[in-house]
């Protein structure tokens, strides 16, 4: 597994606010978060042929959205480098009574250990960003979708249309990362590393140009929630 310094940094620093995850991220996003990944399966769904793959797939709620609508009729893989985000997702199915219907493996999005042209869906919710140079995520991403297949990017996004915009950086900038800190104390400031995280990755058109390099067609995107986040999808 690849583990460079950047990285070993941010598999710390959500080891260390993985008890609190699923909790902050329902809170901070007022409970939109589970709409958006029902969006998102809703929009890529499966066909019957060929398993799918959860990329940094955290407490594997994305595998949880794709299982809930499909139940047994395609196999789900989640993939995540961060073990107590795993440990915390694998008790989550466990609860659920889903067992091992939901395979999960510990690995870095960089180098995952499948071989090429293997899923029909290969996905992602909030966690591209998070890679060290997330391009070459990307490309691991393509590389193990099969021709057809398609790969889809939910991630944050900033919104455009004022005064929203003015009134969510406000809150994405100086409301969030407080709370979260305070309810996730963690020395490595996860709830300020997310607002640069997001102002760092590329959006829009730089966006589907990246996805374009990686090797899909006919790429696209829409937005959510007044711009909050979007929905990037391609096709090998």
């Amino acid at each position: 597994m690849i583990i460079d310094r950047p990285s070993e940094r941010i598999r710390q620093m959500f080891g260390q606010i993985a008890r609190r995850y699923d909790f902050l991220n329902h809170l901070l996003s007022l409970g939109r978060d589970r709409r958006w990944r029902r969006k998102m399966v809703k929009l890529v769904p499966p066909t019957n042929d060929g398993p799918i793959l959860d990329v940094c797939c955290g407490t594997a709620d994305l595998a949880l959205a794709y299982r809930r609508a499909n139940r047994d009729k395609v196999s789900i893989v989640g993939v995540d480098f961060c073990h107590p985000m795993l440990r915390r997702a694998k008790k989550k199915c466990r609860r659920k009574k889903i067992g091992e219907q939901i395979m999960l493996i510990e690995a870095d999005a960089r180098q995952l250990p499948f071989h090429d042209d293997t899923f029909q869906i290969v996905c992602v919710a909030f966690g591209l960003r998070n890679v060290n140079n997330p391009s070459d995520g990307l490309q691991e991403m393509v590389r193990v979708c099969r021709p057809g297949g398609r790969v889809a990017v939910l991630e944050f996004s900033m919104p455009t249309m004022w005064p929203f915009r003015t009134v969510y950086k406000f809150y994405f900038h100086h409301i969030l990362p407080r709370v979260g800190q305070l309810l996730a104390r963690n020395r490595f400031k996860a709830y300020r590393y997310l607002p640069a995280s997001v102002g760092r990755f590329p959006q829009d058109e730089a966006m589907m140009q990246r996805m374009r390099h990686a090797g899909l067609h006919k790429v696209k995107y829409r937005r959510f929630t007044f711009g909050i986040v979007s929905l990037y999808t391609g096709e090998k």
